[in-house]
């Protein structure tokens, strides 16, 4: 399981880091580049901080699902753009299968369910911080659409019913559904909590 949403989140992230490259119109390279640092840059920060084995170095599968997936989208970006906001609704399964793989892996190595959690956050919002720095657009983050809250749900949803004793794989899908739904609804219906300053009319709702 924890496995599964590993190469889903990295590939799906992977995904937005080259369209993200289609849309600056830079070469096959820069795609592959974007796809990876993306795919693998939560994943990263959660091993790095949990003091394991980086993923992707242990296994390289990791790295070529990202090189793969970013050679796919320079032949496919075109008609995938077609698809109506790809690349925020990548964004959102990744999010959704990072923040569970993130809380998942922390419980494995014994750590308490609070940093669980903020693992999943990390996990599933900062290769999308990366891929936005780099390419010198606004982050989700710094808007005021449900982004992180979807993030923070999914690992809760989980962390609580593994606590519960629920198996794995109806918790890690309950998780997964629990982010998917409110980044969806973010992105579909503009959901968002209200903003700092809104109760005193001066709050700034910015761009769904």
């Amino acid at each position: 399981m924890l496995q599964f949403f590993d190469f889903l989140g990295v590939a799906v992230f992977a995904m937005t880091g080259a369209i993200v490259a289609s849309r600056l119109k830079l070469d096959v390279l820069a795609f592959v580049f974007f796809a990876s640092f993306t795919g693998v840059g939560g994943g990263t920060l959660r091993d790095l901080l949990l003091g394991v084995p980086v993923f992707w170095v242990e296994d390289q599968t990791y790295l070529i699902v990202c090189v793969a997936v970013g050679v796919t989208i320079w032949f496919a970006a075109g008609w995938i753009e077609k698809l109506g906001k790809p690349l925020r609704w990548a964004d959102a399964v990744g999010i959704s299968a990072y923040c569970v793989m993130g809380a998942a892996k922390t419980l494995s190595i014994g750590d308490v369910p609070v940093v669980a959690v903020m693992m999943g956050i990390a996990t599933a919002t900062f290769g999308g911080i990366i891929r936005d720095t780099i390419a010198g657009q606004p982050t989700a983050i710094a808007k005021s659409e449900i982004y992180l809250t979807a993030a923070f749900a999914g690992a809760a949803v989980y962390v609580c019913l593994n606590a519960a004793g629920v198996p794995q794989w109806p918790a890690a899908i309950a998780g997964f559904a629990t982010a998917m739904v409110l980044r969806g609804g973010a992105i579909q219906f503009g959901w968002q909590l209200p903003p700092y300053g809104a109760s005193r009319g001066t709050g700034d709702r910015g761009e769904n």
